[in-house]
Formats: structure tokens, C-alpha cells, sequence
């Protein structure tokens, strides 16, 4: 009876060892993002292991479950042998498990999600995944890992050398017992005896969204969305499909016409299209943001035309730059642009403007192979693509690519040549602005905190783009040019109060410049997104509009003219009489302003409308 008990208690202990270790992994999670959790009362904190201690016996009951066999095994295999099955499996499932728990740690102040599925979409370009990451950052990244890898290798295996001490040989007729006891595991695999298995919403207890997200266990997390892909199924329906599409069309078919005779005073400008790395309006003075980081920015908002209800359509640059070009709404954890055989049916902005009779060209100064971009790039049938490959690795940031002073100035070099051919179509992408924000010269902000880096970055690029529009002014082509300067996507920084994915961190700046414009000066106060500049620029132009299917005319004035954005695990929709965001996984709405009931039924028709789209390319 003695050896049937210590066989027991191993069994119970091995599995309570991972429980009190994911408690552990919450309790540093919280004590990592203190700033947050010190916005949660006393009570609201505990709550998150109260609630989230059901995912942690799930996952626990997922990774005790080989274990558990191999216990029932010991009934005929010596301890010895037992324990180096068992070690040999824990330890190295530690070391993996313990990888993801500091780098769903370090992505979450970026995504705003624990970690899942959508990291294993920047896993086949392991260079690029690490740019964001500085060399500082990676080596205290390695060191924690090692650290907390020792010290829970240590103490799981003082636990365990101590439980299989215990453990004898005994009679095969206590096997039917432990395979009851392995069978036993499904009850806390599946969160109990309920018809439908656990999943996140059961540990979303609160209307701070953060809190819900210390509850959710960050490696249960990662595997159900794994599990749980969509296999071409839209997981997105709310309604029929014909009446999705007639909520959507009831309000966007106002919004795709306008009056924009007196925007240019020409008819085929020279347009340059500038995409600022990460930029957020939470940065941009002219747009009510902090005041001087983007000195230049504010100025040239008053020389143009200034639009101060953007949106990024997205939150990553892979999302941006198909929802600038191809007017494409990006999906929630997917990048179109990572997948050649959907992306290369999009329509895209460079094709269109070349069968106008443009010369067109793409400058970006780091990796275009990063993210597939090169090869949707090459589906727009671009005359010229200039990348990182063409510049000396001497005047490089570290990680991602030519600093931005450098690839202005070689992108106005370019522009200067007396062979350009007109009417021309240039698109240029920053880059130097994003993390790890290194770059020479002073930091103005300093290097104090994350934010000041940001600041810094922003402020840096922010004079490299100042020094590129007063040559441009200077050149003969700028009378008949139109400069679009816009962000590829917002940003949590700097922080802002509220809601993680609320409005304020996909707001972002576009300002319109140069000779081209009939009026200056001026801005534009209407709703609208990246989704919706191929649409409006070909309209404007005498091209092809139409398709771009989800575009609306940025100019229709129309009190209805709205936003829509997504991110990892839901939508926003905003317009000027309101705001409604989803989130899927509570599946509640978790910002309601204003008017915001059209809104609602509007942004979950787009949100399906769109996805299905996906499916379909």
C-alpha cells in the first residue's frame, strides 16, 4: 500500500509542480508590467491567479500527461531508469517553455496580446525577427533565460529526486488505477466536466482588459491558437453574407465620391509617397500630441494639407504597406503579403499608376525580403527597387537597415538626376524609427526609458524628412509634385491612458504637400484610413478605383465617413459620432462611445466581409 501511495503522490506532485510554476510565470509577469499592475486594485490582481489558475491545471495536465504513463510504467522499470525518463523529458520541455515565457514577456508591450500563433510568422526570417531586439537586450534576454532555466531545472529536480527515492516496484494490478489516473487528466485538460472546453474567455473577468490578459497562461494561450487555426473557415461571421455585405455597402457606397476638382492643379502630378516607420499622432503636436518630437512634421502640416482623423488600417508594417498600396484590410493574425499566392491577386497601386503612364520605383533601406514584401513588391510591376543591399553596411543601424539620413538623401540623389523620367511615382519606406531606435547622433530625449528612445528615434527621423522636403522644394519638378506623408502604423508609445488597442494607438499622421496642391494649409477633419488613399489618389487621378474594393473617397465629407482597424484578437470602428471595439476573445465589446450601435453591426460586417475575402484569394 506504501508503494502505491508514493507512486500516487508522485504523480499529484509532478503535476502541482507545473501549476505553482505557471503561478510563478503570472506573478512575474505582473511584477515585469508594474506600472500596469499597479492600476489594478489589491483584489483585481489576485483575481488573475484566482481566475487563470484554470488554464495553468490545463496546460499542467497537458505536460503531466507523459509523466503520468511513465509512472504507471515504474510498476515494472526501475526508479533509476524512471527518473531519467522523466528528467529527460521535463528539463528541455523547461528550457522551451521558459524561452517562451520572456519572450511573450518582451512582445507584450508591443502587441498588446500574450503570445500565440502569430509569432511563428517571423520565425522563417530569424535576422529580421531579432532587428527589433538590441544586442544589449538579447544578451540580458539570453542571460534571464539561462538564469530562470537553472533555477527551475534546480528546483523541479530537488523536487522530484526526493519523489522517486519513494518509488519501488510493485504489483501490475495497480495498473488499471494509474491509467484511470492518466484518463483523469481530460477533466482538467478540458476545464472541467462543462460541454464546451475551457478557452480565454473563461478567464476574462475584468473591464480592464489588461488584468484579463495577466490571467490568460501565456504557453496555453500559444498552443490552443495552434490548435484552433481556421482551417479556411471564417471564424469571423456574424450575419449572412448578403447581409454583411448590404450593412457595408448601405454606408460606404455615400462615402465614394467627392468633389476633388480643386484638390491638385493638375492633372498628372508627380507623386511621392513618403511611409514613416511607426509614427504614431500620439507623437505629432499638429494632431494634439506631445509638441516636440516631430518639430518639422508640425510645421509642414501648416504648409499643406492636413488630415486629422487617420487611421492605420493595422499594427505591424506587413499590414500597412498592403492597405497603402492595395487598399486591403489586413486580418487579425494574418499577413497577406507573407503569402505570394493571395497576395500576388491583390491590385496595387504601382501597377495602376504605371498603366496611367508613370515611371515608378520603391526605395526601402533595409531587408526587402523581410515579411515576403520583396516578392508582392515584384507583383506591382515596379520599374525600380532600390534596398538595404545597396548600401554600405558601414551606415547601417545595427539591426535593420541604412539609417534614414542616409536613404533620404540617396532617395533625393535619385530624384535629382537629370535622367529622371516623368510623370513619376515614388514610394519610400523609413526605417530607422522603429525598435531598437539606433541611429547616430544625439539622442534628443535621451536613452532614459523605452519612450525617450521612441521620442528620440521619431525626433531623428523627423529632421531627416524635414531635411528631404527643403531640397525637394528646391528641385524643378516640385511645382507639379504631390508628397503624401503618412505612418505604415501606430504605436502603444508613448502610453496612453485607456484601452491598449483603443483609437489612440492606430491614430497616425498624413499630410499632403507640395506645388501640386490648389490649396494649402488646410485640413481635412473626415474619418478615414490607409485602406482608403489607393481609392481616393486613382480617383483623383482619372484612374481605376474601383478596384479597390474596400477604399471610400478620403473627401466625401459625409457625417458617416468611418475607421476601421484591427489587431491580434479583435476590431475598432470609428467615426465622428462614435466608437466601437471587439474584442473575439471575450467576445464583448470593450469601448462603446457616442453613437456607436451603426458602428457595431458595421464593424463586425467588415470584420467578416473581409476575412472571407482572405479566404477566397
Amino acid at each position: 500500500m506504501t508503494n502505491f501511495k508514493n507512486r500516487f503522490l508522485f504523480s499529484i506532485t509532478y503535476y502541482f509542480l507545473w501549476v505553482v510554476y505557471f503561478l510563478l510565470a503570472r506573478f512575474l509577469f505582473l511584477i515585469y508590467y508594474f506600472d500596469k499592475t499597479s492600476e489594478l486594485s489589491f483584489f483585481t490582481a489576485l483575481k488573475t491567479f484566482v481566475y487563470g489558475i484554470q488554464l495553468d491545471f490545463s496546460f499542467a495536465a497537458y505536460l503531466a500527461a507523459i509523466p503520468f504513463l511513465v509512472i504507471l510504467l515504474s510498476i515494472w522499470i526501475p526508479k533509476k531508469v524512471i527518473g531519467y525518463i522523466i528528467k529527460g523529458y521535463t528539463f528541455p520541455v523547461l528550457l522551451v517553455i521558459n524561452l517562451f515565457m520572456l519572450t511573450d514577456i518582451s512582445l507584450y508591450k508591443f502587441w498588446g496580446v500574450r503570445i500565440d500563433v502569430t509569432v511563428l510568422n517571423y520565425i522563417n526570417t530569424p535576422k529580421a525577427m531579432l532587428a527589433s531586439v538590441s544586442t544589449l537586450q538579447l544578451i540580458g534576454g539570453l542571460f534571464a533565460w539561462v538564469l530562470l532555466s537553472g533555477i527551475a531545472i534546480y528546483c523541479f529536480n530537488k523536487v522530484l529526486n526526493k519523489a522517486l527515492n519513494k518509488l519501488n516496484k510493485r504489483h501490475f494490478l495497480e495498473a488499471p488505477i494509474f491509467l484511470m489516473l492518466i484518463g483523469s487528466l481530460i477533466i482538467p485538460m478540458r476545464g472541467g466536466f462543462a460541454n464546451i472546453p475551457i478557452n480565454q474567455s473563461n478567464v476574462y473577468f475584468s473591464k480592464n482588459m489588461f488584468a484579463n490578459h495577466a490571467a490568460v497562461n501565456f504557453i496555453w494561450n500559444f498552443a490552443n491558437t495552434i490548435s484552433h487555426k481556421t482551417d479556411g473557415k471564417n471564424p469571423y461571421i456574424h450575419y449572412k453574407k448578403d447581409i454583411a455585405e448590404n450593412i457595408i455597402n448601405k454606408t460606404k457606397n455615400q462615402l465614394l465620391t467627392a468633389n476633388t476638382d480643386s484638390i491638385l492643379n493638375t492633372k498628372k502630378p508627380n507623386v511621392i509617397l513618403l511611409i514613416w516607420e511607426s509614427l504614431s499622432a500620439k507623437a505629432v503636436g499638429a494632431l494634439g500630441g506631445e509638441p516636440d518630437v516631430t518639430v518639422n512634421l508640425n510645421k509642414l502640416a501648416k504648409e499643406g494639407i492636413l488630415f486629422t482623423n487617420f487611421y492605420g488600417n493595422g499594427d505591424r508594417t506587413d499590414k500597412g504597406v498592403p492597405a497603402i498600396l492595395s487598399g486591403y484590410y489586413p486580418q487579425p493574425t494574418k499577413s497577406i503579403m507573407k503569402i505570394p499566392y493571395k497576395a500576388r491577386k491583390l491590385p496595387i497601386l504601382t501597377k495602376e499608376m504605371k498603366r496611367l503612364g508613370y515611371n515608378t520605383s520603391f526605395y526601402y533601406g533595409g531587408d526587402s525580403n523581410f515579411g515576403n514584401m520583396i516578392t508582392y513588391l515584384r507583383n506591382g510591376k515596379i520599374d525600380k527597387i532600390v534596398d538595404g543591399a545597396e548600401f554600405d553596411k558601414e551606415n547601417w543601424n545595427s539591426k535593420w537597415g541604412a539609417h534614414d539620413h542616409i536613404f533620404l538623401d540617396r532617395f533625393m540623389n535619385d530624384l535629382s538626376s537629370p535622367t529622371l523620367k516623368k510623370p513619376f511615382f515614388e514610394v519610400a519606406l523609413t526605417l530607422t524609427s522603429h525598435e531598437p531606435y539606433e541611429f547616430p547622433g544625439k539622442y534628443k530625449f535621451g536613452k532614459s526609458s523605452v519612450e525617450n528612445l521612441y521620442r528620440s528615434a521619431q525626433a531623428y527621423t523627423d529632421k531627416a524628412v524635414g531635411k528631404f522636403i527643403e531640397e525637394a522644394k528646391k528641385q524643378p519638378w516640385w511645382d507639379n509634385t504631390l508628397i503624401i506623408i503618412l505612418s505604415d502604423h501606430g504605436h502603444p508609445l508613448p502610453k496612453h491612458k485607456g484601452y491598449f488597442n483603443s483609437p489612440k494607438r492606430f491614430q497616425i499622421p498624413m499630410v499632403w504637400l507640395g506645388g501640386a496642391l490648389n490649396k494649402t494649409g488646410i485640413t481635412i477633419d473626415n474619418f478615414s484610413a490607409q485602406s482608403d488613399l489607393a481609392y481616393t489618389l486613382t480617383d483623383i487621378l482619372g484612374g481605376d478605383p474601383e478596384q479597390f474594393q474596400f477604399g471610400k473617397n478620403i473627401f466625401n465629407a459625409s457625417e458617416n465617413q468611418y475607421a476601421h482597424y484591427v489587431f491580434n484578437k479583435g476590431f475598432g470602428t470609428v467615426s465622428k459620432n462614435g466608437t466601437f471595439v471587439y474584442d473575439y476573445v471575450s467576445k464583448k465589446p470593450v469601448i462603446q462611445e457616442g453613437n456607436y450601435q451603426p458602428l457595431d453591426s458595421l464593424g463586425r460586417a467588415i470584420s467578416q466581409d473581409a476575412y472571407q475575402n482572405f479566404l477566397d484569394k
